[in-house]
């Protein structure tokens, strides 16, 4: 039967393909593929693990007290009769076989193929086993943690090359976490839904990075699709199309192909300058997560890389931070291979939707902290920790020996961070000159993403190098809406005069003081904001490499000067955004108005 289901568009495009879950668990679950020579491997660990299980049941079996409820042992045996039934060991197995997902990921697949079988169970006793075969599997994972090849980071995801199958999956979960998402980087995934996040969740933000669509807050998904489902995502309407008949699966995929030729006819601007119709020369950078995506940052066409989240570098490792040589390698050869080609590197952005650990953004909003965005998180984190940064400050000064290399801290409010953090890098200095290596005074930066920094701007300024807007955080505080909730994130609005105001006000005021300012937000790889931003006096975009084409585009279309006439009339409607819309505002808002 065919279905729709709604959510948010995040990340444009149509992708179509078999539905994989990934079902939630009170146990962290890796999810990866493993490669054919491994596939025996991930069986016999699943053996192993169940045949300890198996033991731990009848051990407490054989050591029930005389006086216990002789229930205890008939549900001890039930949980046996599980472990032992073929529907979830046999089938497991089937899994890792025909889809090579490690043995963790089986299970939970697995798990949800007969926890809702159970579900349409009519009898209440029967129907009511299905927590059994949770505790069940529980245990499964808790023995596959235990093994000696459980590590998450010791086995490495398998790219599409290497996948057995031969349909395009996309993935539908109901939260994936920015680790997770990045382990499902450059895998075979074409397309993802989750039943929860909003249009700036790093689900999202990583899928958009990815060019990948993606529908978020699409609540109910991973419950009613199911394993192997025909879905059809489409990016740009927030649609996901459940067993599409035949005649709107050949419409998506007349689509799907019209999208690749725009994509194919974009790509001949890489090597065009960026130059508004008023011979206004913009920089395009590009934000990458790890050294590898400096690659698709040069074949971007982009001018550098304006914001490196070293943060990537700390996630999917159990806790244990990466040591300070193994992140000065990570950093110069991101530096290495820009060319010489300027890398502005963020230290550590914890905390929030970001947690070190791989856990949930829930179990840890319900568990460690009430407001997590408001709570330790970013330079706070650091500051916190104050031998781990200086660990990074170390790092990413050795990596300036090796090309140009620019410091950026995180959410920056108050002027005692900003003493504390130069004095951290002054000790960072002093004690890489005291051993000898070799580093170069970089220029040092501050993210505005609170309204706190963007309002006492001028005393930042007197510090900083430059400044970069984080337009998701300065947005989420300006407005207080938790940007990772979708119950709010109908009131997360760009457009909102207030934020625009923050915006305007903080390119103006990095210009005068001749303050390199640049903005690294989401706002800065939508077309829909190319012009107001020009206008704003902006000249230097960061955005992941997919979208510099697009932007790149949008820029060769646009008269900055008539952009920034057209600006106070903007900033002071009521309603910005329906103001851009009838503006004529560089050249190009007739494209918008038409296009929407």
């Amino acid at each position: 039967m065919s279905f729709q289901v709604f959510g948010l568009p995040v990340s444009r495009g149509v992708a179509i393909g078999r539905a994989v879950l990934v079902a939630s668990s009170r146990i962290d679950v890796a999810h990866y593929f493993v490669d054919e020579a491994r596939v025996d491997g991930e069986v016999a660990r699943l053996r192993v693990a169940r045949d300890a299980v198996a033991g731990e049941l009848s051990l407490l079996k054989r050591d029930l007290p005389a006086e216990a409820p002789g229930e205890l042992a008939a549900l001890l045996d039930v949980h046996l009769m599980l472990l032992h039934d073929d529907s979830l060991t046999g089938a497991t197995k089937q899994w890792i076989h025909e889809r090579h997902y490690n043995a963790e990921w089986a299970l939970s697949a697995q798990l949800e193929v007969l926890a809702r079988q159970f579900d349409e169970m009519e009898d209440d006793y029967l129907r009511e086993r299905k927590a059994d075969l949770e505790q069940v599997v529980e245990r499964l994972l808790r023995a596959l943690a235990r093994g000696p090849e459980a590590s998450f980071a010791a086995a490495p995801a398998v790219g599409a090359r290497d996948f057995g199958g031969e349909e395009p999956l996309v993935l539908v979960a109901n939260d994936i976490a920015p680790a997770d998402m990045l382990q499902f980087k450059g895998s075979v995934f074409t397309g993802f839904v989750t039943d929860v996040g909003g249009k700036t969740s790093h689900t999202a933000i990583v899928a958009r990075s990815m060019d990948i669509p993606a529908v978020v807050g699409a609540r109910e998904a991973s419950r009613i699709i199911r394993q192997d489902d025909w879905v059809i995502i489409d990016g740009d309407n927030g649609i996901v199309i459940v067993n599409p008949s035949p005649i709107v699966l050949e419409e998506y995929r007349f689509r799907q192909r019209q999208s690749e030729l725009e994509r194919e006819r974009l790509s001949r601007l890489r090597h065009t300058p960026a130059v508004t119709l008023d011979g206004e020369r913009i920089e395009l950078l590009a934000n990458i997560e790890l050294p590898v995506d400096a690659k698709s940052a040069l074949e971007s066409g982009a001018l550098g890389v304006g914001l490196f989240r070293s943060e990537f570098l700390f996630m999917n490792r159990g806790g244990e931070l990466p040591g300070e040589d193994e992140q000065f390698e990570a950093y110069r050869a991101a530096v290495e291979a820009m060319n010489g080609l300027p890398v502005t590197i963020r230290t550590v952005d914890i905390g929030a939707d970001k947690p070190l650990e791989r856990m949930s953004v829930n179990e840890l909003r319900h568990e460690h902290a009430l407001n997590p965005a408001l709570g330790l998180r970013a330079i706070r984190w650091s500051l916190s920790e104050p031998g781990m940064f200086r660990q990074q400050l170390r790092a990413i000064l050795r990596a300036s020996a090796y090309g140009k290399v620019r410091m950026l801290f995180p959410m920056v409010a108050h002027l005692g961070e900003v003493k504390l953090t130069l004095e951290a890098l002054a000790k960072a200095k002093q004690q890489l000159t005291d051993a000898g290596r070799p580093f170069v005074d970089v220029e040092i930066g501050a993210m505005i993403e609170v309204p706190a920094a963007a309002l006492v701007l001028p005393i930042f300024l007197r510090h900083f190098d430059f400044v970069s807007i984080g337009t998701n955080d300065l947005i989420q505080y300006t407005l207080a809406i938790d940007r990772a909730d979708e119950a709010v994130s109908h009131l997360y609005d760009p457009w909102h005069p207030a934020v625009l105001g923050l915006i305007a006000s903080t390119i103006q005021q990095a210009r005068n003081a001749g303050k390199h300012v640049s903005v690294c937000g989401e706002m800065a790889g939508d077309p829909a904001f190319t012009e107001l931003l020009l206008g704003m006096g902006l000249r230097s975009f960061s955005m992941h490499p997919a979208q510099i084409a697009s932007i790149k585009q949008r820029i060769l279309r646009t008269d900055a000067r008539r952009c920034a006439a057209v600006l106070p009339e903007l900033l002071a409607a009521d309603d910005p955004e329906l103001r851009s819309r009838s503006a004529e505002m560089g050249g190009a808002s007739r494209v918008t108005a038409a296009g929407r």
